[in-house]
């Protein structure tokens, strides 16, 4: 599938594809981690093991989460379908249905319990939603089922921080230990990016909606922290309808409030096409600003139903993936192999999350020596400065990643293009 996402570097994307057995480095026991697993143990016999995944393949995110799928086959398939002895068999699922057009509870839940009683079941890479991750974790972590996600950015997945609800993390993690782990930084990080560039933009009043989701309404409340300590003006945080007709009525109160700016937390599932419309109508002159939950072709392509081209122009967005030549020499030769396999000249930046959760898992698989899940738990929690695609990072005590690194980008004819990076600090 053709990517709509990014109009990417012509120059990288045009240079001879090199060998896939070349790209992304060698992620086996020597990536960068320094454990070792079990302690003291030997390798064990191989075993047949199963990597599951779990993303929404219909609606507006499917061009993204196919590219993560495909990114994640890809890096499977540098290794030879192996993580040190042991096989792997790699089933990606679907946790969304052609009705919803976007994920449900019940096909998440569906499928983390496919994954918990399979026995050869090492790895669950998921979720691409923050609210399905809510959903999958409890189930995956009573199974003590390791998790990666190539996407989750919702604080209280793995933290009490601002941004999290009465009661986040603990409840999601009923084994009382810890099973999930994420390679994209969480919203404390997102908020702080969005709130750097409105200020950079000369944003002094912003009207902010979000979807009520886990994801949405956590990172509002990032937003509203980063923006009042950069001396921003949040004038309201509205919780919307998504089965509303319209936002006419919210967006005239923004405008006699004198917004000059408007900030939507959400998913593009979630009507936001709406509600940038009728924001850009009532106010011509207002900038426009999203997260990750919305840099998708479903909500910037017209021909995917997305915003037209004069609401485009105004827009800006947020989302952790960069522009390929902003990744490191492995990134780049990522990018190169992805164009090769798959024939798109514009490869989804998402593929390389899909590609380095892979990577991940496989290496943590490897150096848990034994294949059993309690070990690669231990494995992928004493990650420590990893060298990848992604760049340097470690995963810390809770399962969130090290990396910091926010891309931004504008709107132009249905794409989504890279504007600069925003090394966003929380707090």
């Amino acid at each position: 599938m053709q990517s709509k996402f990014l109009a990417a570097s012509a120059g990288l994307l045009a240079a001879a594809a090199l060998g896939v057995t070349a790209c992304g480095g060698d992620d086996s026991s020597d990536s960068g981690s320094k454990s070792t697993g079990s302690s003291g143990s030997t390798a064990a016999a191989g075993k047949s093991l199963t990597i599951y995944s779990s993303v929404p393949l219909q609606g507006a995110s499917r061009v993204q989460t196919t590219a993560v799928v495909n990114g994640a086959k890809l890096a499977l398939e540098q290794k030879g379908g192996k993580a040190g002895p042991h096989t792997i068999k790699y089933v990606p699922l679907d946790d969304s249905t052609a009705q919803a057009g976007n994920w449900t509870p019940e096909q998440e839940s569906a499928n983390a319990r496919k994954a918990a009683q399979d026995d050869s079941t090492a790895v669950y890479i998921g979720t691409f939603n923050s609210g399905a991750a809510a959903v999958s974790i409890p189930i995956l972590n009573e199974a003590g089922i390791p998790m990666i996600s190539p996407a989750n950015t919702a604080v209280g997945l793995t933290t009490n921080q601002p941004g999290s609800n009465p009661g986040e993390p603990d409840k999601y993690y009923p084994a009382g230990t810890r099973n999930y782990t994420r390679i994209v930084p969480k919203d404390t990080i997102q908020g702080a990016a969005l709130a750097t560039v409105m200020k950079e933009d000369g944003c002094t009043k912003v009207q902010m909606a979000n979807d009520k989701e886990v994801y949405g309404a956590g990172l509002g409340k990032n937003i509203e922290l980063a923006a009042k300590a950069q001396g921003l003006a949040i004038i309201s945080n509205e919780s919307i309808d998504k089965n509303a007709a319209n936002y006419r009525s919210l967006a005239q109160k923004a405008k006699a409030a004198g917004a000059d700016c408007f900030v939507y937390a959400g998913i593009t599932a979630n009507n936001a096409v709406q509600l940038y419309k009728d924001f850009s109508a009532a106010i011509p002159a207002a900038k426009l600003y999203g997260p990750d939950g919305v840099a998708e072709s479903g909500f910037v392509d017209p021909k995917e139903g997305g915003i037209p081209a004069d609401v485009q122009a105004k827009v800006k967005v947020s989302v952790a993936t960069l522009n390929p030549d902003s990744y490191p020499p492995d990134g780049q030769e990522f990018f190169k192999a992805y164009s090769q396999k798959y024939g798109e000249d514009q490869p989804d930046p998402y593929a390389i999350y899909g590609y380095e959760a892979m990577s991940l898992a496989l290496d943590a698989i490897d150096r848990s020596k034994t294949g059993d899940k309690a070990d690669i738990i231990k494995a992928l929690f004493s990650t420590k400065d990893r060298n990848s695609v992604l760049g340097t990072y470690s995963i810390d005590e809770n399962g969130d990643t090290t990396l910091t690194d926010y891309g931004i980008y504008s709107v132009k004819d249905g794409n989504l293009v890279f504007d600069k990076t925003v090394k966003a600090q929380a707090g």
